[in-house]
């Protein structure tokens, strides 16, 4: 009965991984497929620093000019809460009213899309504008704005800071030329101006005045009015073809106001400039600049939600660097500051150095226990998993965002898991139990498979309440989990399918001498194949390297390391397993097991306490 339950136990196969193995030629292909579209969705995924967060919030703003902030309250705010009241799927409304101005905040729920939360509110909004008692101002009814907020758009993404020996008009025409090139980029939402006000007419009237020449102020804002106005003046037929005709009437000297008759009794004009005094001048000051304290025109440069964050930047520095050679004088001083960009880049290359970082320690640590060719195996699954999570997450429409980066780091260090349990158990049966190396991958892999399902599906488990966590936060901690899991599956995937056809393949249990003109091929190869990549290879320099280092941690494996792996395999290793096996007899002997039960319940009662308590104080 016992011998049965043996070779029940022995004979299990796995049927995914026995069907990949039987079929190699399709897995390599896959390989080869997923490391392109990896490698792919690696260049061409959007970088940006944050994930963009849509907030279920829509907007209301009104501007009144000339009335209280209890008639704003009265006439606007008031009128379009009552309005709201009705809509579904709404959880808070808030308003503020101030002076000139009404803001209404209309809050829903998770179940409603933004763009059907606007288009409700929107439609709500435009049926109490059309009744009569809606608020009239300059002969058109006040027109409230309904918008909503994306935090990605918001936020520049860098600054540019203009400064010279010019006055701070000058300076805002060199901006507005910056202003004008990059809002025509597609990544770019708009460039906001800071530091440099916009001009405006004041006409500042003189009450004494009119009270003497008995002009009112609906007399001075009527003949503004009119008299600054284009005006269509009908058709006139000309050489067989019907030609508009417009009467120009716009200014375009403020100067010319002065001259504008106000009032005319017993053919005695009163003109614009005998009741009031009329010029021509910045508005007040709203924002201001600088830069090492001394006072700049700056530019913020927003992209669109979804874009290209470095893409946008780096054509930025190109529309930058050619308007300081070709249209701004030289002693104009233009700098660029708070570049989200480089932060996003490094962000990046930390993840590719963790990447390369990674498999370097891992062949290390597992070719003293398992030798250099069988280490790779491992190693292979870290760029293979990534690859594979990089393709998913851009089909997903991800950006490669800060919590999409800390994701894949956190990932980084469990997805050898998987590979490392796969590798050793089938390197167990072919060195203890003398099976081949086929046989030993299926039936290792056969005897392990469900156990890693169930250990990945358990890691996976413990992240999801992050993905369940409500509002805002739960937005933007949601890409957290969703991308260890990809990373996580991924990383089973490629220990099912793809190791267990390598080690089907390739694997060994003996440590085989490495001939010297073996090792100066492979290196002529590898590391010639490489240097050229690391010169000429553009945006896969990066790949070079990695290749260069590989050469080279081969010839140290070779010179040094291969014979510490052997004396570490044939000496300390046993030891280490004598000792331990040593140990666990000990703890399992007598009525040591229910001491040692006892002692962890207590301390974990222990723990327990102690975390309560800390978590009351």
């Amino acid at each position: 009965m016992t011998k049965n339950k043996k070779n029940k136990k022995v004979n299990k196969e796995f049927g995914l991984s026995s069907w990949a193995i039987n079929n190699k030629t399709t897995m390599y292909v896959l390989i080869a497929l997923i490391l392109f579209l990896g490698a792919s969705a690696y260049f061409s995924m959007p970088r940006e620093s944050f994930p963009e967060i849509k907030e279920t919030k829509i907007y209301i703003s009104s501007v009144y000019p000339g009335n209280t902030a209890e008639d704003i309250e009265k006439l606007i705010t008031d009128p379009i809460e009552d309005k709201l009241k009705t809509v579904s799927n709404v959880v808070e409304i808030t308003s503020t009213s101030q002076e000139d101005y009404s803001i209404v905040i209309v809050e829903f729920d998770e179940n409603i899309s933004v763009e059907a939360a606007k288009q409700k509110i929107k439609d709500e909004v435009d049926s109490e504008t059309s009744g009569e008692d809606w608020p009239i101002f300059n002969g058109a009814k006040v027109e409230p704005n309904v918008f909503d907020l994306s935090m990605s758009e918001e936020i520049p993404i860098l600054n540019i800071n203009i400064s010279g020996d010019y006055p701070v008009d000058k300076l805002k025409e060199f901006g507005e030329y910056l202003e004008d090139e990059i809002e025509g980029l597609q990544e770019i939402k708009q460039v906001d101006i800071r530091g440099a006000q916009e001009k405006e007419v004041e006409v500042a009237v003189d009450i004494y005045k009119m009270m003497a020449a008995q002009v009112s102020f609906d007399d001075i804002i009527n003949t503004i009015s009119r008299e600054n106005m284009t005006m269509s003046a009908g058709n006139l037929i000309t050489s067989g073809q019907r030609r508009t005709i417009r009467i120009i009437g716009e200014i375009e000297d403020p100067k010319e106001l002065k001259s504008f008759v106000v009032k005319s009794e017993k053919n005695n004009p009163i003109y614009l400039k005998d009741v009031a005094k009329v010029t021509f001048k910045d508005e007040d000051k709203t924002t201001y600049a600088r830069e090492f304290g001394a006072p700049v025109v700056m530019l913020d440069v927003k992209k669109r939600a979804g874009k290209n964050m470095v893409a946008a930047a780096e054509q930025i520095q190109v529309i930058v660097e050619n308007a300081i050679e070709n249209k701004f004088p030289p002693d104009l001083k233009v700098t660029i500051a708070n570049d989200q960009s480089s932060k996003t880049i490094g962000q990046v290359d930390d993840l590719v150095n963790n990447i390369i970082f990674g498999i370097i320690l891992v062949v290390t640590v597992l070719m003293f226990f398992l030798g250099f060719k069988n280490a790779l195996f491992v190693g292979f699954a870290i760029p293979m998993s990534m690859f594979m999570s990089l393709m998913i997450l851009n089909l997903l429409g991800y950006t490669m965002n800060t919590m999409i980066l800390f994701g894949l780091i956190m990932g980084l260090g469990m997805l050898v898991d998987n590979g490392i349990v796969v590798v050793e158990n089938a390197y167990r049966l072919m060195s203890e139990e003398g099976m081949s190396r086929i046989e030993a991958a299926k039936k290792g892999i056969g005897e392990i498979a469900f156990p890693i399902i169930i250990s990945t599906a358990t890691t996976v488990a413990a992240f999801i309440p992050l993905g369940l966590w409500p509002g805002v936060m739960g937005q933007f901690m949601k890409y957290f989990p969703i991308t260890l899991s990809v990373v996580l599956g991924s990383s089973l995937f490629v220990a099912i399918f793809f190791n267990s056809v390598l080690v089907s393949q390739f694997m060994t249990t003996e440590d085989k001498d490495m001939p010297l003109k073996n090792i100066i091929k492979i290196s002529a190869i590898i590391g010639g194949l490489g240097l050229l990549i690391l010169i000429f290879g553009g945006a896969y320099r990066g790949l070079g390297t990695l290749m260069i280092v590989n050469v080279g941690l081969l010839w140290i494996y070779r010179l040094f390391l291969r014979k510490w792996a052997n004396s570490f395999q044939n000496n300390i290793l046993p030891k280490w397993e004598r000792f331990y096996e040593k140990t666990l007899r000990a703890a399992l002997s007598g009525k040591k097991p229910a001491f040692i039960t006892i002692g962890t319940s207590v301390l974990l009662i222990i723990a327990l306490v102690g975390f309560g308590a800390s978590v009351g104080s």
